[in-house]
């Protein structure tokens, strides 16, 4: 199968000549090691049995590889880590290293952190540019310039093809797959997840079933700020005996370390008329597509509103378009040096998803499932670009109109499909 270039190549590509040892990571199957492999001159794949023994005998086997050297799946031999992190305090030339890993460290992990040496590059599902459906007409950069320029295009992409996108898939493997078996393929993967990934990242699980259930109600509440009791209780809906708050604690530190939830942290300023903040994190998973197969929909039950029983305003379908553009920016934003977040204060004004530069200055966006922009539409956004006067570089809404515009209020308006970096 022919390589679908990534975005990322040309940062890792530039992070490796200039960088002794770069981290690719991110959940299994977004495609890392195909990305790795193209940029590697020798591999050690460590989820192949032999590999893993000869290493994990003697993990300073690595240093006989030509660099790049690509140590695929590094956490499976974890002493691999500071065979790397001590090659390079005794002055490893750049581009020696290339790892892969699809669980960050654990927090008694007995390795070092690699914290200025190993550099960490973080890779997500294909992003909407990624997927080739359209050319891209407005960079994210440019928006993040800050110069408010008029932007345009048009694009055929309809709210049906963004459905079938989300049900599609983002993992390519899956994606790549004739239709009828990438349902199979996705329950596949979150056995895989229940029954060993989650084991692999150092947790317990004594009950899969009913680990199973807590994450099809975290799918069910994706782009919500609900809580993680509300979570619970929906997955536990008439069973009077709960999991413990260890339990679920543990569920989500794992989870999340191996980049299955990836949860969208709420914005904290520094500015100190903003500080009547909500706290809590968007829940996300690392794919749309996943959150829709553990409840069970379909493109035709997301068109129809057939939605799971979980507390929310608006709609299923609109919630997994909102995951849609955040997995996107997640990796626009990524390429430009830029944390991704939302806002949300306690009078519930809120706005989706905020793009913060280094310089503390942020593109503030909105996401509609919709393909006409009302004025309640816009109406947080230009409160905050007069909240915080010369802070707010740019205001976007990401709908599924046919065409990107600019309105009188200097709101930017661009359908995903012509969003790109």
């Amino acid at each position: 199968m022919d390589y679908r270039p990534r975005l990322l190549d040309d940062k890792l590509s530039e992070m490796l000549g200039i960088l002794p040892a770069v981290s690719l990571e991110g959940a299994k199957g977004v495609g890392k090691t195909e990305t790795a492999t193209r940029q590697a001159a020798d591999v050690f794949s460590l989820d192949t049995v032999s590999t893993k023994e000869n290493l994990a005998a003697d993990p300073a086997l690595i240093l006989g590889g030509k660099p790049p050297t690509l140590i695929d799946e590094w956490q499976i031999v974890p002493p691999v880590w500071d065979v790397v992190r001590r090659a390079v305090d005794a002055g490893a030339e750049p581009g020696r290293f290339l790892l892969t890993g699809s669980a960050a460290l654990r927090a008694d992990a007995r390795v070092h952190s690699g914290a200025g040496r190993i550099v960490r590059l973080l890779m997500h599902p294909l992003s909407f540019p990624e997927r080739e459906l359209e050319t891209p007409s407005v960079s994210l950069a440019g928006l993040l310039g800050g110069d408010r320029a008029e932007i345009g295009g048009k694009t055929t992409v309809t709210t049906a093809e963004y459905v079938d996108e989300i049900i599609a898939s983002g993992l390519p493997g899956i994606r790549n797959a004739k239709p009828a078996a990438r349902g199979y393929l996705l329950d596949s993967y979150i056995d895989r997840i229940v029954d060993r990934d989650i084991i692999e990242a150092g947790h317990n699980v004594r009950q899969p079933e009913a680990l199973h259930a807590w994450l099809t109600a975290y799918a069910a509440a994706t782009a919500t700020v609900s809580s993680y009791t509300t979570v619970l209780d929906a997955a536990t809906a008439g069973e009077s005996v709960k999991p413990s708050r260890a339990t679920v604690t543990g569920y989500r530190e794992a989870l999340t370390r191996i980049w299955v939830l990836e949860p969208l942290p709420a914005w904290q300023p520094t500015f100190a008329h903003l500080r009547r903040l909500s706290q809590g994190p968007k829940h996300h998973l690392v794919d749309p597509g996943l959150a829709a197969r553990l409840v069970g929909a379909s493109a035709d039950s997301l068109i129809k509103g057939s939605d799971p029983d979980f507390p929310r305003d608006g709609t299923f379908l609109g919630a997994l378009f909102e995951s849609l553009v955040v997995q996107t920016v997640r990796v626009l934003a990524g390429l430009a040096g830029c944390r991704v977040s939302h806002f949300r204060d306690r009078d519930n004004r809120e706005i989706d998803i905020i793009v913060q530069r280094p310089d503390s200055r942020v593109l503030a966006i909105e996401v509609k499932l919709a393909g006409q922009v009302r004025p309640r539409d816009v109406a947080t956004l230009n409160w905050l670009d007069a909240q915080i006067p010369g802070k707010v570089v740019d205001k976007l809404i990401v709908n599924t109109s046919d065409r990107a515009f600019r309105r009188p209020d200097g709101v930017a308006v661009v359908p995903l499909a012509l969003l790109g970096a």
